[in-house]
C-alpha cells in the first residue's frame, strides 16, 4: 500500500504541535516499510532569528528530529494505531549521523524513512534527508513506545 498523508492526519499520527512539529506532508508510506515526508523550510521558523542572524541555517539536530518524527508515523501506519495519552513514543538512539549540505529557508527538506528492525517494540530505521535530490544528512535511528 502506498498512500499520502495531509496535515491533518499527520496531527492526528503524531502529538507534536507547532513550532515543533516538522513534517507538513506524507508523500508516500508503504506500512511496515518506508516513507517519504517533506518539511518546507521558511525564513518564519522560529529558531532562524537565533541560528543565524546573519547566515540561518537549519539546526542539524532538528533535521534529525524531522527525521525522527516520520520515523514515528511510519511507526503507527504500520501499528494500525494512533498515539493516545497513556503512551509516549521516544526517540532513543542515534547512529551515524552525518551531516552533509545545510538546510536553508526555502529549501523542501524530503525525508526518506525505511523500517530496518522491529523486535519487541525497539524500532531501528535508516534515515535520509534530501534538499533538491542532494543528501543533507543521513542516519540510522531507533525509537520505542513507552506508557507513561
Amino acid at each position: 500500500m502506498n498512500t499520502q498523508m495531509d496535515i491533518h492526519e499527520i496531527l492526528e499520527h503524531l502529538p507534536h504541535r507547532y513550532p515543533f512539529l516538522l513534517i507538513d506532508r506524507v508523500l508516500s508510506v508503504d506500512p511496515g516499510k518506508e516513507i517519504v515526508a517533506l518539511k518546507n523550510v521558511t525564513i518564519n521558523e522560529p529558531f532562524f532569528p537565533g541560528h543565524y542572524p546573519h547566515h540561518p541555517v537549519m539546526p542539524g539536530v532538528l533535521v534529525i528530529e524531522a527525521m525522527a518524527q516520520a520515523a514515528a508515523l511510519l511507526s503507527f501506519k504500520s501499528m494500525g494505531s494512533k498515539p493516545d495519552d497513556d503512551t509516549v513514543y521516544y526517540f532513543v538512539g542515534i547512529d551515524g549521523a552525518r551531516f552533509k549540505r545545510p538546510v536553508v529557508p526555502g529549501d523542501q527538506l524530503i525525508l526518506k524513512v525505511t523500517s530496518t528492525r522491529n523486535m519487541r517494540g525497539l524500532w531501528k530505521f535508516s534515515a535520509l534527508a534530501e534538499v533538491d535530490g542532494q543528501v543533507a544528512a543521513v542516519a540510522e535511528i531507533m525509537c520505542t513506545m513507552r506508557k507513561k
